[in-house]
């Protein structure tokens, strides 16, 4: 892909999609730091890297404090000495429906998606800015951000339609600076979050996990749940030059579940 930048962070790189992530982008020749707030799972990914002879950092970063986002920014540019491309990828969820759904959800699920990804996006392109050489935000949102219903709960997709939102107003403001910011909406994937909320809705159906994601299958017109790789694929791709024009958007990588 016609990379054209040379650091890229992305949080929540531990494992799932922000391992993938990580991996594709090391394997197009970018120096990866991997943020996550569990270091060991972060040093996992790093390992992984290596072994493939790629440059990569671990961070430990909670993107709920902002103080460790600023921590976890400057670390990036004391080893590799710019940012060019930053990818909010950290999420987190539980599967409830929306009426058990409480307080303490909406601040952890809110603290994680919505907040830690503005703090992530302000503090990123305040580095590049000062830069002076453009750069690239990627914020992780999920077609549950565009109504679809069949997610974790209410909150979480409240929580990114928050990103989406917020993808469109600061590409709006981060375009004088050549500064790209776009959203990636998932489908179903498969992660530990979907074994969690596959295994939790086979045991209140009195269904088989089997059964549970052949409904999930049913509807995608593809008649495939996305690999972590698809969504990686997609960051290698608004991260290079063919990408230079594109911003503001919100990509499904859904297999066809959703038309927009």
């Amino acid at each position: 892909m016609n990379k054209i930048f040379e650091n890229v962070c992305i949080t929540g790189a531990g494992n799932g999609i922000g391992q993938a992530i990580a991996i594709a982008m090391s394997k197009e020749g970018y120096n990866v730091i991997c943020a996550d707030i569990n270091f060991e799972e972060a040093e996992k990914t790093v390992e992984i890297i290596s072994s493939h002879n790629g440059s990569g950092l671990a961070i430990k970063t909670d993107v709920t404090n902002v103080e460790d986002i600023k921590d976890m920014v400057n670390k990036v540019v004391e080893q590799f000495g710019s940012l060019d491309v930053m990818v909010n990828n950290a999420g987190v969820t539980r599967t409830s429906s929306i009426m058990d759904l409480d307080e303490k959800d909406w601040d952890w699920i809110h603290n994680v998606n919505a907040k830690g990804t503005f703090f992530c996006l302000q503090t990123a392109a305040n580095q590049m800015i000062k830069q002076k050489t453009g750069g690239r935000i990627i914020n992780m949102a999920s077609v549950g951000g565009k109504g679809f219903v069949d997610v974790s709960n209410a909150i979480y997709a409240a929580s990114k339609g928050a990103v989406i939102s917020l993808t469109k107003t600061a590409a709006q403001e981060l375009g004088k600076y050549d500064i790209t910011v776009n959203a990636i909406c998932p489908g179903i994937t498969h992660t530990n979050i979907l074994s969690n909320i596959v295994k939790k809705r086979a045991l209140e159906q009195d269904k088989s996990e089997e059964d549970i994601m052949k409904h999930y299958v049913r509807d995608i017109p593809l008649k495939r749940p996305n690999d972590p790789k698809d969504i990686a694929a997609m960051v290698v791709f608004l991260s290079s030059e063919g990408a230079r024009n594109i911003s503001g958007q919100s990509y499904n990588v859904d297999g066809g579940l959703i038309p927009s």
